[in-house]
């Protein structure tokens, strides 16, 4: 729909399979939420080398990996393990989070369901504080209820979509600006310049 509507370029954040740039024929940039957030860490959470970044489900392993070693610290994730078909899953923490802040990052949030219970899960194993970080916050049925009644010391997600509802209805909500990531990303690419400088960088 986007390229028969006439567009000849896409930038894009945090695609939730990088293999969809594969099905343009234009060119496609997928910039990473990733810069945003470890600036995001350092600047708002004092206790940051005491944190351990944990992943909800195996798939964001590489994506937690990474932003670990950025920061030198170490890594968990929570494997969920389904006894039959259509049983809820019951979750399982391969990590010591004992003592330490848990910080949960993954690309987007819908109902919330799996982030809430991961907190249950982290708290219950000792972590002194949980917060979570998201790319994309789609908050829809249950969400911010669920937040609300959660145990996150902040739900920090991106402005990749409007946060200004959510926000009003859930004081844990925090959001980063990455319209600067965007418009940087624009203008590199009219003058032609290398846009690879923002998988690594924040502009601002």
């Amino acid at each position: 729909m986007l390229s028969v509507a006439g567009a000849d370029h896409i930038i894009t954040m945090d695609l939730h399979a990088s293999q969809i740039q594969g099905f343009f024929d234009i060119p496609v940039d997928n910039l990473y939420a990733e810069p945003a957030v470890l600036k995001w860490i350092r600047e708002n959470i004092a206790e940051w080398r005491n944190s351990i970044i944990v992943s909800p489900d195996a798939g964001g392993a590489k994506r937690v990996t990474s932003i670990a070693d950025r920061l030198n610290v170490e890594f968990a994730l929570i494997h969920k393990e389904r006894k039959k078909a259509n049983e809820v899953a019951s979750m399982v923490l391969v990590g010591d989070v004992k003592d330490r802040v848990a910080i949960l990052v993954d690309d987007m949030a819908d109902t919330c369901g799996t982030i809430c219970h991961a907190a249950d899960k982290l708290v219950e194993a000792g972590a002194t504080k949980v917060y979570a970080i998201l790319t994309h916050g789609i908050f829809s049925g249950p969400a911010i209820s669920r937040i609300n009644n959660a145990c996150f010391e902040a739900v920090v997600v991106t402005n990749t979509i409007p946060q200004d509802g959510h926000m009003k209805d859930c004081p844990k909500i925090q959001c980063i600006d990455v319209s600067m990531m965007f418009a940087e990303a624009v203008r590199r690419t009219h003058n032609g310049e290398s846009v690879s400088y923002l998988f690594s960088n924040v502009p601002y």
